[in-house]
């Protein structure tokens, strides 16, 4: 480390190993800071120690605060307001569950699956009862059962 004294001022210098062993950081990163103004360049391999040092402490204090660089900001921030949603709407639908107003896909079908059966054999039943509780030939009960399955079949394809 160097110091100079440049119109009554002392500057600090320091050279870019010495810096980033310091700061614990990569060449690669000290570039990245250099380019973005944080790491103050003097010249080759020298870096203004404390301007430095005061800028990288602002800047991680902006990162810790959410107020880093714009980009950062913007994606620390839209992170954040992406995870208090997803949060949000997790307690929402467990606050519906409980109050009974949210069941799940899967049991709706279930559901609904054993009432169409149960009306299905129902429908299909209607032959017999008719031809025990009245004098119908076989052949008209035969029809009445034809026209019932027909009728299942129509709305069982009505989607098709």
């Amino acid at each position: 480390m160097d110091e100079l004294d440049l119109d009554g001022e002392r500057l600090h210098r320091l050279g870019g190993k010495d810096l980033c062993e310091l700061l614990g950081l990569s060449s690669g990163m000290l570039t990245q800071l250099k380019k973005r103004g944080i790491a103050v360049h003097l010249g080759h391999d020298a870096y203004d120690l404390e301007e430095t040092v005061r800028n990288y402490v602002t800047h991680l204090r902006g990162i810790a605060s959410g107020r880093g660089g714009e980009a950062e900001t913007l994606t620390l921030t839209g992170e954040r307001a992406r995870l208090a949603r997803a949060q949000a709407e997790a307690v929402e639908m467990k606050n519906a569950v409980q109050r009974g107003e949210l069941v799940a896909a899967a049991d709706v079908e279930r559901a609904w699956g054993d009432v169409l059966r149960q009306v299905r054999a129902r429908i299909l039943a209607v032959p017999s009862r008719v031809r025990s509780s009245l004098t119908l030939a076989p052949a008209d009960v035969e029809l009445i059962a034809r026209e019932l399955r027909a009728a299942l079949t129509e709305l069982g394809n009505a989607d098709d």
